[in-house]
């Protein structure tokens, strides 16, 4: 009999009420699975309920782009469902000094073309008839990503929260998760399978349970500001290594990165002042005329692999991890969540993101994951 057959008679747990915990944890329910989350705070508290919302499949790599293109679908199709709405916007991102960033937008285009993506090149002159609030005249390169949107992370994962509870998941907030091996168990209640997606606590909860992996949280920035006088879509200076989208406030802009190991449990959660006054600067640079009131800072964290792809399926028998996303968590959630719920059930789930090409101990440098290289 194999793990599908079986669907109706696994009891299954799953650690972290983010987007991608609750989109695997109502998928299994979807097709008879009896799931618990515990999430040690609430529902979208840590690391979803602090990102940016961008989603686009402009990505190079063919499994990411397949990845990103079936998140933004699923997307749309619950879009106007509670309070959850997809908002369109093109995607834009440029390099301002000639060398490998800039050859990297244009290797970037031509490999995403070749994937059946809606990108094309942008010289500076298409690019201010396009935008016409955005400063042009030192952008040496650019690219424009039609299959993009922006989204409230927020509401997303309460939809899916809401709907996993729908399909008999229960969702204990506010409690803790401490993971065993042989047999997988949280909290001495032993489980056919345990999934752990808790963000950047990932590595502690597994590190308890005697399993390493190779994963290191790190700082980043955003801020939200009032509107400026045009539309904007969503755009990302890959020189400077910021990014800015429309939001309901007027736009949500981040960077602030920090590439040294963050401590999950205490970090600073608010903006930074340089980052809040670098930030006011770039805008104004970009967006000439416009002169931003900022309306809130916060602080984030992501969470880094050695090759800036996510550990994402089986550790071992019977316990799944899914993190380390770099930044890109959110946007593809909707996808890797199914798919960790398929690979649960005994199917091949995300290859290229198993987690068993480390074995745990591998030394490496925090990367940025947004970076064109």
């Amino acid at each position: 009999m194999t793990r599908t057959d079986a669907a109706s008679d696994r009891r299954v747990a799953v650690i972290g009420a983010g987007a991608v915990g609750l989109t695997a944890a109502h998928d299994l329910a979807e097709r008879g699975v009896d799931v618990t989350v515990y999430e040690r705070d609430t529902v979208a508290a840590a690391s979803t309920g602090r990102a940016a919302g961008i989603c686009y499949d402009a990505f190079a790599d063919a499994v990411d782009a397949r990845v990103a293109a079936r998140a933004i679908e699923r997307f749309r199709e619950l879009s106007g469902h509670g309070a959850f709405t997809v908002a369109e916007t093109p995607y834009v991102w440029f390099a301002t000094e000639p060398g490998a960033t800039a050859d990297a937008i244009r290797e970037q285009v031509a490999a995403m073309q070749r994937h059946g993506r809606a990108v094309e090149h942008a010289d500076a002159d298409a690019l201010a008839a396009a935008v016409p609030a955005l400063h042009t005249t030192d952008i040496v390169a650019a690219a424009i990503a039609r299959d993009a949107a922006v989204v409230d992370t927020t509401a997303y994962a309460r939809l899916i929260a809401d709907r996993a509870r729908d399909r008999g998941v229960e969702i204990r907030t506010h409690e803790p998760a401490s993971v065993a091996t042989d047999p997988v168990r949280v909290n001495d209640t032993a489980y056919d399978d345990v999934v752990v997606a808790a963000g950047a606590h990932t590595a502690r909860v597994l590190a308890d349970a005697g399993v390493p992996v190779p994963l290191k949280p790190y700082r980043v920035q955003a801020l939200t500001a009032d509107a400026p006088a045009a539309e904007l879509p969503t755009v990302y200076d890959a020189t400077a290594g910021y990014y800015v989208r429309p939001h309901p406030e007027g736009v949500l802009a981040g960077d602030g990165t920090e590439p040294v190991e963050a401590d999950p449990d205490d970090y600073g959660r608010d903006g930074d002042d340089w980052f809040v006054d670098a930030m006011d600067d770039r805008l104004r640079d970009r967006f000439p005329g416009y002169e931003p009131a900022v309306e809130r800072s916060w602080a984030g964290l992501c969470t880094a692999t050695p090759d800036r792809d996510p550990l994402l399926g089986e550790l071992r028998d019977g316990l799944y991890v899914a993190a380390g996303w770099q930044g890109h968590g959110f946007m593809r959630a909707p996808a890797t969540g199914a798919a960790l719920a398929d690979d649960v059930l005994g199917g091949d789930g995300v290859p290229a993101f198993d987690p068993t090409r480390f074995d745990g101990t591998e030394q490496f440098a925090i990367a940025e994951g947004m970076i064109v290289e």
